[in-house]
């Protein structure tokens, strides 16, 4: 299934850093930044939760929830918010099923080598949860300014 605007995005279930299931259907009512993201610990990916981490109030004030799914553990997850603060969900995709849903589990070169892997990606979901905007191959420098811009 192609994601497309307007249109329902695909419901899943992932575990998040605290243990609990959380399902997309859970925010319905509610706008949802989803943002798909490489490997935790890492400097783009700390920078992207940071940025995230300090607008979050903003997010709140416009009732828009934050998530953020990457490939890594849930142990892992838990050691980021940890040790970053990071105040929303992050979820464990292990066999990236919902990257490739969301199409973001992409053939990746890095120093000559090949592998499979997460494009920074984000998706703006309404409180219908139909497909608002998409941003694909995401430069974190000024990303979530433009997130909040569009929401609100």
């Amino acid at each position: 299934m192609a994601l497309s605007i307007g249109n329902l995005v695909p419901d899943f279930e992932l575990t998040a850093n605290t243990g609990e299931k959380v399902r997309m259907s859970d925010y319905k009512g509610k706008y949802v930044v989803l943002y798909f993201y490489p490997k935790d610990m890492t400097p783009g990916c700390t920078t992207e939760a940071c940025d995230f981490r300090d607008k979050q109030s903003e997010f709140d004030h416009l009732d828009a929830v934050i998530l953020g799914i990457s490939p890594d553990p849930v142990e892992r997850h838990a050691k980021f918010i940890e040790k970053y603060g990071l105040p929303f969900l992050l979820l464990a995709d292990e066999d990236h099923q919902v990257a490739e849903l969301y199409d973001v589990w992409k053939l990746k070169k890095n120093f000559g080598k090949e592998y499979m892997g997460i494009e920074r990606s984000t998706f703006l979901i309404g409180q219908e949860g139909k497909l608002i905007k998409e941003w694909r191959k995401v430069k974190v420098a000024g990303h979530v300014e433009e997130v909040l811009r569009t929401i609100s």
